[in-house]
């Protein structure tokens, strides 16, 4: 075996020992990359902390994938490595990039198979880092965006590992020719409308031409912008955590809502970096610089009885009563649905992604208040159906003499507009009774030491 072959196997077994899993599932598309990754894990077998496992996902975009996918049961088979296979259909939809569907509906299939202190391992290397730095720079990323790859991140229930970014894609092919290995070659890495295959055979030859340590250089590059990026995290959450309490060392999720007064005491630039990070940490899609920009006009500089929107793919930002909202866009749905619930069903799915109304039996004790429980009796007694607000509701809380308009209760309530009218109001017979998470309407609330109704939505 060569020298930089016993390099690639000594390296990668150094970095196994500072990743260790449960499980390991090496990639396989059956290329020469991930070929070598596989065939040096099963090498390094007997230094493995778990057991080695292969995935491989059939697009179904080539006509020879089958074939593909037989050659790679195959190259298991031989290893001694057990094999998943996923099928999956990548076609992309109308607008969507062919690269991007394939990739979401392989990392999806991914995702299926990886259990807690799992670990995947891709067989991304060096010249693939600096494609991908070259392309979030072409397209005005910042510095996250020019951190490209990391070497470790979390990944689905377990994490995901490129252990070969440090080496060049020379280094991987004089493995796979000192092996013997034979791998597939996919035509359409020759596509050069693809713009990562028009930058790998048109762009960066030329560079490597003139600077021979190009992918080297550029990975060292993203590897700075990953330092700055962790910097500007880590004064994110700082700032996070005086806005809101949240502890980042703390299992406990980032709060959706952030004060505004908090925000607007900062410089645009610290206030831009905290939105960007609990963005991302309350699992919405990054945002480009053009919906920053809207969210410093419309939602940080407009007056406090606006009740501004800002919308990008896959999510949203609003405001109200001094307060942002960070949310996944409503679906709409018609306010006019009435559902009839079958007591004793403890459980209804509501429409629109509303989530799932929940009712479990307890008893008030005496020093509870009555303003969330409906008396069980009644509900036996009555018909029950859940309707949405339309206008003109009312409704009398127990201990008070009149009727109130639902909105103002609401309003009152701090319910922000938006969710007013996604609120499942329970009617028994042709009354409102509750609203659930709210408050119960009288006389159907059940009194203490009686049995109620708590309801809920998960």
């Amino acid at each position: 075996m060569s020298a930089p072959s016993t390099q690639l196997l000594q390296q990668l077994g150094v970095a196994l020992q500072a990743m260790p899993a449960h499980r390991y599932w090496v990639a396989y598309s059956g290329g020469v990359d991930s070929h070598v990754l596989l065939h040096a894990m099963a090498a390094l077998r007997p230094q493995l902390s778990a057991t080695l496992n292969a995935v491989h996902v059939n697009h179904g975009l080539n006509p020879a994938a089958s074939e593909w996918a037989a050659h790679c049961v195959a190259v298991c088979e031989d290893l001694d490595i057990p094999c998943h296979l996923f099928n999956v259909d990548a076609h992309a939809q109308q607008g969507e990039s062919p690269e991007a569907a394939a990739r979401d509906a392989r990392y999806h299939a991914f995702s299926q198979l990886i259990e807690h202190g799992d670990l995947l391992l891709t067989a991304h290397h060096q010249e693939d880092q600096s494609e991908t730095l070259l392309l979030q720079l072409l397209r005005g990323a910042g510095p996250h965006g020019l951190a490209a790859m990391p070497v470790l991140s979390r990944f689905s229930a377990g994490n995901l590992a490129r252990p070969l970014l440090a080496f060049s894609q020379a280094q991987i092919e004089q493995y796979a020719n000192d092996k013997s290995l034979r791998w597939i070659e996919d035509p359409s890495n020759q596509d050069r409308g693809v713009e990562r295959n028009y930058l790998r055979h048109e762009i960066i030859p030329s560079l490597k031409s003139h600077w021979p340590a190009f992918a080297k250089t550029v990975s060292r590059a993203a590897g700075h912008c990953a330092e700055a990026a962790e910097l500007l995290d880590e004064l994110a959450a700082e700032d996070l955590h005086q806005l809101t309490g949240w502890e980042k060392e703390q299992p406990v999720p980032v709060p959706a809502t952030l004060p505004l007064p908090g925000l607007q005491q900062m410089t645009p630039q610290r206030r831009r970096n905290t939105i960007r990070y609990w963005i991302r940490k309350v699992g919405l899609p990054i945002v480009s610089k053009s919906i920053m920009n809207q969210i410093e006009c419309s939602l940080i500089a407009a007056g406090e009885d606006a009740n501004p929107l800002v919308r990008w793919t896959g999510g949203e930002l609003r405001r109200y009563r001094n307060n942002l909202y960070a949310m996944l866009p409503l679906e709409s749905f018609d306010a006019a649905t009435e559902i009839v619930w079958s007591w004793p069903q403890q459980s209804l799915v509501l429409p629109a992604g509303l989530g799932t109304l929940m009712a479990c039996i307890e008893e008030v004790a005496a020093e509870e208040g009555p303003m969330t429980r409906l008396s069980l009796a009644q509900c036996k007694q009555l018909p029950m159906t859940i309707r949405f607000r339309r206008g003109g509701e009312r409704c009398r809380l127990p201990g008070r003499d009149h009727h109130h308009e639902l909105k103002g209760l609401l309003q009152a309530a701090g319910v922000p507009p938006w969710q007013r009218d996604r609120i499942p109001l329970i009617y028994l017979g042709d009354q409102l009774a509750a609203v659930v998470g709210h408050f119960t309407c009288a006389p159907f609330h059940a009194k203490a030491g009686e049995a109620g109704i708590a309801f809920s939505i998960r």
